[in-house]
């Protein structure tokens, strides 16, 4: 029974950013987003800790200390922005010429960021119900916000997106994202 929820869950979430994916123009995105949910590695996991109010990947954590399902899903998901995590340029001049700057966010293309948008809100309808707002998505993201690591321009592109959405609604986000995000109209 846990695995026939787990589809539909994820099928609905899929489903959920095909349609927003979509209605902004990215076709691509929209058909190929999460596949890797349906792959062993992360489909078991997520039926083995599925709870349907959340996601399985933070029962597996809970569980193991980590979530195997999640490790191999960020690695396979360019909207996930942990996907573009790497070592900063090393400095080329001042005192610590050559050093590594650690561990920085890259920054995203812009159709990642939008789909990573669109996943978020879609997760928060999933998980929400009926109690999911426009303002659900900014409220996830503003809870666990101090532990991402994002490119400065990823983040406020993002957080833009998420206020807008909590502000105006959805039609004038995605209408806002189609005709000048990805147009290029508004810098990035």
């Amino acid at each position: 029974m846990k695995a026939w929820k787990h589809f539909c869950t994820i099928t609905h979430h899929k489903h959920l950013v095909m349609k927003g994916c979509f209605q902004v123009g990215l076709y691509k995105q929209g058909l190929l987003h999460d596949l890797s949910k349906y792959s062993p590695t992360e489909f078991l996991v997520g039926c083995k800790y599925y709870q349907g109010n959340r996601s399985p990947n933070n029962a597996e954590r809970e569980a193991k200390g980590y979530s195997s399902a999640w490790l191999h899903h960020k690695g396979r998901n360019k909207h996930h922005m942990e996907y573009w995590i790497d070592y900063g340029v090393p400095d080329k001049t001042g005192p610590h010429k050559g050093e590594s700057k650690g561990i920085e966010g890259m920054k995203m293309p812009i159709r990642y960021v939008v789909e990573m948008f669109i996943d978020r809100v879609a997760a928060s309808k999933n998980y929400q119900k009926e109690k999911y707002t426009d303002s659900s998505a900014l409220e996830y993201y503003e809870h666990g916000k101090k532990c991402h690591v994002l490119h400065p321009d990823t983040r406020r592109m993002l957080e833009m997106l998420l206020h807008m959405l909590a502000e105006k609604g959805e039609k004038e986000t995605f209408s806002f994202i189609k005709h000048e995000v990805l147009t290029g109209r508004i810098p990035y």
